[in-house]
């Protein structure tokens, strides 16, 4: 005990004010609640999708791409091209003495060397028509083709032909009695495609403990592990980053890679496909497709592609919007001038489209099945982009050019060959963690978790396919 005068207790603030005895403090007690917690923290065992469920696979599904098989490199596909065609021109010679024949250069697309004597061509602007007299394929190699007007008339250069980008449309030929047979033939124009395979790979880990430790949260199926709900995220972001190559892949030009060419060759993903051979629409202003014209420009396309009747449009939520308030103002969803909306992508069941979020309206015989892209939605994706704002996908049936089987416009091949599937690849390994022993290293502890699948996207006849440009 300390007494008075000893400088020991001088500090001590327990000592009672004439410094001789100790005192204790109610300061010193707790309750038996704060010591040992005995009441329960009220903790929700439910996980909270605060962005909502963030899957974005399924364009492709939902599009009508089938999957299939594939045991080479890459994949090989062939289209035809046009039946007829159009060639531009330059003009060689307008001073020909006679003013009855003016001669023709090879234009950017070779005119002379796809005419040749007796074909009868017709400038696409001013609607004249021509014969070719003299020069064009068959002849060695010419470089120029003569020719007269069809009705035998002066050429006025100024007022037949278009002397700033000339155009010709084959339109057949004509000969007198008693003449040859053409000298030559056109081939049929058959486009050979090749797409590489991409090789996408992912990987997630856990070690011995967190594999074991138990959450107060149900990550599903009422299993507490964070581990397990940290594994199915790993898939499926792999799941999702296999989809976004096959639509934003691209091949290598051989460039500044060349030296990676055998290796990573790349691969053509959809919208480098479109951005290739399809149709592209862009506003100036980075506005969406809001009007009717707008639509109809883009129908008077289709129809020079030969396009089918029915679309699949998959836009992000401003075009989406926009397309909702232009067929408010003034277009049926079901029954546009009298004609109904085809359905045939959904066994022509309207409801089956709504069923699967899709919204169909029916403008100048095409059917359009709208359906917003959470790809495109996603700040953390294409959100942050103005890039694309959609794309519009014809539902139909494309015959093959070589084989004349017929397949979807979209298809998504993987490697295979003897049951071994490179499709989806999903395996384990770890050094005895959750019964993994197969990494050559038991010392390691910890399961990694291997994800790798080896596809090729193949979009056939990609001039029918749209792409929706901010």
């Amino acid at each position: 005990m300390a007494t008075i005068g000893d400088t020991r207790g001088a500090n001590l603030p327990n000592l009672d004010a004439a410094g001789s005895n100790y005192r204790i403090s109610p300061e010193s007690y707790t309750t038996i609640d704060t010591l040992i917690k005995a009441t329960k923290d009220e903790v929700m065992p439910n996980l909270v999708e605060t962005y909502g469920e963030q899957g974005i696979t399924g364009f492709l599904k939902l599009t009508g791409a089938v999957n299939a098989g594939g045991s080479s490199d890459r994949i090989d596909w062939w289209e035809t091209g046009r039946r007829h065609k159009s060639f531009s021109y330059v003009i060689g010679d307008t001073g020909n003495a006679d003013g009855t024949s003016i001669t023709m250069g090879a234009g950017a697309d070779n005119f002379t060397s796809n005419v040749q004597a007796n074909d009868v061509v017709m400038d696409s602007s001013t609607g004249t028509r021509f014969i070719v007299k003299s020069g064009g394929f068959g002849t060695g190699s010419p470089v120029t083709a003569v020719l007269t007007k069809l009705d035998g008339s002066t050429v006025d250069v100024s007022a037949d032909l278009d002397t700033v980008g000339g155009e010709f449309i084959l339109l057949g030929n004509m000969y007198a009695q008693g003449t040859n047979q053409p000298t030559a033939f056109r081939e049929s124009d058959i486009e050979r495609y090749k797409n590489p395979f991409m090789i996408v790979k992912g990987r997630h880990e856990v070690n011995g403990s967190q594999a074991t430790n138990i959450g107060w949260v149900d990550v599903g199926g009422g299993e507490y592990r964070w581990f397990m709900y940290a594994e199915q995220e790993a898939r499926k972001r792999f799941e999702d980053q296999r989809e976004m190559m096959m639509l934003f892949g691209e091949k290598s030009d051989g460039g500044a890679s060349a030296a990676l060419d055998d290796v990573l060759a790349g691969s053509e993903g959809y919208f480098a496909a479109i951005e290739d051979r399809g149709i592209q629409v862009s506003n100036a202003n980075a506005n969406p497709l809001d009007s009717f014209a707008e639509f109809d420009d883009i129908i008077i396309e289709l129809d020079k592609q030969g396009a089918p009747s029915e679309y699949a449009m998959y836009v992000n939520r401003k075009q989406d919007l926009a397309i909702d308030d232009m067929l408010a103002s003034g277009i049926s969803t079901g029954v546009t001038a009298g004609l109904a909306g085809q359905f045939g992508a959904f066994n022509n069941d309207a409801d089956m489209a709504v069923k699967l979020g899709f919204k169909s309206f029916t403008r100048g015989g095409y059917t359009f099945h709208k359906h917003d892209w959470k790809l495109l939605n996603d700040p953390t994706l294409l959100g942050a982009s103005n890039y694309v704002q959609g794309a519009m996908v014809p539902m139909s049936q494309i015959a093959d050019a070589r084989t004349g089987i017929k397949a979807p416009s979209l298809a998504m091949y993987y490697k295979e060959a003897n049951g071994y599937s490179r499709e989806m690849e999903h395996w384990v390994t770890g050094g005895g963690v959750l019964g993994h022993t197969n990494n050559g290293d038991l010392g390691t502890d910890q399961a990694v978790f291997h994800y790798r699948s080896e596809v090729a996207l193949c979009v056939r006849a990609a001039n029918q396919h749209v792409m929706i440009k901010g």
